[in-house]
């Protein structure tokens, strides 16, 4: 009876195919999360911007972010306008700084940021985020 049963061919389990073809995609998902979770939390430059405060807001459906401009200024001569006024749009974390902004709106402020590569969709619509709120004296 083992004589019939050894002409049979054994094939052999893909499991190990399988296996391994699903580690390797699990290793590229993982490493390709944690590559773009560095890069959206690397703080590309950080500074100060100095101007008034023009608008804060609550915003978002399902993420609500803090978001605001400032207007940082232009420069008028006379007749025509040599710089047009620039706007700082920025987002912040922070419900505490929040509270400042709103505090502060319409009035000139010191805004200290930092700016990443790339943010999460959750953290706000810039890539500019304050961490500190002062007002001009």
């Amino acid at each position: 009876m083992n004589d019939v049963n050894s002409n049979i061919p054994v094939k052999p389990k893909k499991t190990g195919k399988f296996k391994k073809f699903g580690f390797i995609t699990l290793l590229i998902l993982v490493l390709a999360a944690v590559i773009y979770y560095f890069i959206c939390g690397m703080t590309f430059s950080e500074g100060t911007r100095s101007g008034i405060l023009t608008k804060v807001s609550k915003k978002g459906y399902l993420f609500k972010t803090y978001e605001g401009e400032l207007n940082v200024g232009g420069i008028n001569q006379g007749e025509g306008t040599i710089l047009p006024v620039t706007i700082f749009k920025f987002s912040t974390t922070k419900k505490q700084i929040y509270d400042s902004l709103e505090v502060y709106q319409g009035r000139k402020v010191v805004l200290k940021y930092k700016q990443v590569i790339k943010n999460f969709f959750w953290q706000g619509d810039t890539d500019y985020f304050i961490e500190h709120v002062s007002l001009m004296k």
